[in-house]
């Protein structure tokens, strides 16, 4: 385990840990007339970061504690917040935990949805649905799919409640987000289910989310695994999103593919590489002419656009170590119909290249 102790006895434990991510990238289409921009950017891969996580064995005469994180990300370029005037914008929950219970967490969290469909999603986290939090890369094209796994806000939950619990090779979960409206229960809530199979070789996932945004109702599931044959981990899934949106428009409705691989042979090198397709029929565009990600708000939306957005990308890794690594990446996106994504400005395609290094501490 990376980090430095900050607190620790026989019953308690306080860590601080982090990570940091230093990308150079250039991409084209980066403006509405189509030049490129090479610059210091947001990381490619990982949101950087740093937070205080803990627990505390209670007396219960089992393995009951307490526990609780608390996250922040900032812009290395910068140095920034990355949520402006939100200290802990990416974790701050606090829960129970024990073999018999599972976790339970209460809090701004990841969403239920984004951690069973990790395990597919990209081949950049891990092979297996765990207790703890992970998954999707960060600042990229192909990053897109997360938001399939989105809430009322977001891809975290605010005033979330999450329980997870094994059963052998089984993992299963249920998300929770309380809306906060008065009068009304269901309002800017959404609700989660998740079940995993963790087989080691081959993993499968899946989960149904459902979300009420602006009081319409945004739904998906999502079904996939990965499987490893030598030094190669394959990875595949499906999703697909249903949205209400203002009756002028009618409903949205998405599918979505993605696969990929990751090959990790002995000694410092690993490489990645993968395909996506999102297909999106009737999709609420904003102001721009873009298409909305999937929950976010559409109740101000005045037109819709379909047609795919199709990514391909790759990648290097060259490990010093296990905190310490450098990269080479790249992505392709190319969109058809009248389906617009706001990353490449009004044009139909871009071509991303990054290089860069990330530590762990």
């Amino acid at each position: 385990m990376s980090g430095g102790l900050v607190l620790g006895t026989s019953n308690d434990f306080v860590r601080l840990y982090g990570l940091i991510d230093l990308s150079v990238s250039r991409h084209t289409n980066a403006d509405s007339s189509g030049a490129s921009l090479t610059d210091m950017s947001v990381a490619w891969f990982s949101g950087n970061r740093w937070g205080l996580e803990g627990a505390h064995a209670l007396k219960t005469g089992d393995d009951l504690k307490a526990i609780f994180r608390l996250e922040s990300e900032y812009e290395l370029p910068t140095g920034n917040m990355d949520t402006p005037g939100t200290l802990f914008n990416r974790d701050a929950w606090m829960g129970l935990e024990s073999k018999t219970l599972g976790k339970l967490t209460v809090g701004r969290q990841n969403t239920l949805a984004r951690e069973f469909s990790k395990i597919y999603g990209d081949p950049y986290g891990s092979s297996k649905v765990t207790m703890n939090e992970g998954g999707y890369t960060n600042n990229n094209n192909f990053k897109q799919l997360i938001f399939y796994s989105g809430s009322a806000t977001g891809t975290r939950y605010d005033k979330g409640v999450v329980w997870k619990k094994e059963f052998d090779k089984i993992m299963v979960g249920v998300g929770y987000q309380f809306g906060g409206i008065p009068g009304d229960f269901n309002s800017g809530s959404t609700k989660s289910l998740g079940v995993a199979y963790n087989g080691g070789t081959a993993n499968l996932s899946a989960f149904y989310n459902t979300a009420s945004v602006a009081g319409m109702t945004n739904t998906s599931y999502s079904v996939g695994g990965n499987y490893k044959l030598g030094i190669v981990r394959l990875n595949a899934g499906y999703f697909h999103y249903t949205a209400d949106q203002p009756t002028a428009l009618g409903n949205r409705k998405d599918n979505a593919y993605t696969v990929s691989a990751k090959i990790a042979p002995k000694g410092v090198f690993d490489y990645e590489v993968g395909y996506q397709v999102m297909d999106a029929d009737n999709a609420a565009v904003n102001g721009g002419g873009y298409v909305l990600n999937a929950y976010a708000n559409a109740s101000n939306a005045k037109a819709t656009a379909s047609g795919k957005r199709k990514t391909l990308y790759g990648s290097m890794f060259f490990h010093f170590d296990s905190r310490t690594e450098l990269y080479l990446a790249a992505d392709r996106l190319n969109t058809d119909g009248s389906y617009l994504a706001a990353q490449a400005n009004g044009h139909t395609s871009q071509l991303g290249l990054a290089t860069g290094m990330r530590f762990r501490f």
